[in-house]
């Protein structure tokens, strides 16, 4: 085993750096987030970093790295209030792997990689036609990290759309097998396989497998 110091950490190459740090959290959800300016020129971008912020409310986020460069994302955030979460399947992953490409404001990423943007009940921004599962939301906060100048953008859930086949009674969502997929680092793509589903856990009593 290697131990890797702080020190060491910080005197790394910058994309070597950048490699390892994004893979020590483990394997990450990929979205395409869509958004669409006031001027109607849409853009799509690839996030690892959705999270899940509560139920009740509805809320998801993400971050936001620093604008160092242009952010088109974050600028459409700020200005409409409206953004899609898009799962990414394995279908469509080296599209939007591109997504990551700088391209220039007026370059609409949707037409660059050959996805299909749709939108769904006159919601505002789009949405990826070929994604297994779109969310849309609302921004109802945008919270600094002064400490790395990155921000986490809070979004309530205003519709959804999935495929109710792969719904259970219990509102399980199985996303394994509409082959939606993972990732590590900033450059791996990973398929995932459900290895187990359990009982809701309590102290004085033993898990019981949950059965589909």
């Amino acid at each position: 085993m290697k131990t890797i110091t702080l020190e060491q950490i910080e005197q790394l190459e910058k994309r070597y750096r950048t490699n390892l740090i994004n893979c020590l959290s483990g394997v990450k959800g990929l979205n395409l987030i869509g958004t669409k300016n006031a001027e109607g020129q849409t853009n799509l971008a690839l996030f690892n970093s959705v999270v899940h912020l509560g139920a009740n409310p509805p809320l998801m986020g993400f971050i936001q790295r620093p604008a160092s460069v242009e952010r088109h994302t974050f600028e459409n955030i700020q200005n409409t209030s409206f953004f899609t979460i898009n799962s990414v399947s394995e279908d469509i992953h080296k599209q939007a792997h591109q997504t990551a490409a700088r391209y220039d404001r007026s370059e609409s990423e949707f037409e660059e990689v050959s996805l299909k943007s749709i939108y769904i009940d006159e919601f505002y921004a789009p949405f990826v036609q070929e994604s297994p599962l779109k969310i849309g939301l609302e921004c109802v906060d945008i919270i600094p990290i002064p400490y790395n100048n990155t921000h986490l953008i809070v979004g309530k859930i205003q519709l959804i759309q999935l495929d109710d086949n792969f719904l259970q009674p219990d509102g399980f969502l199985s996303l394994h097998d509409q082959k939606i997929v993972g990732g590590t680092g900033l450059d791996s793509y990973l398929s995932t396989q459900e290895i187990g589903r359990y009982s809701y856990a309590k102290p004085d009593l033993p898990l019981t497998d949950i059965q589909p």
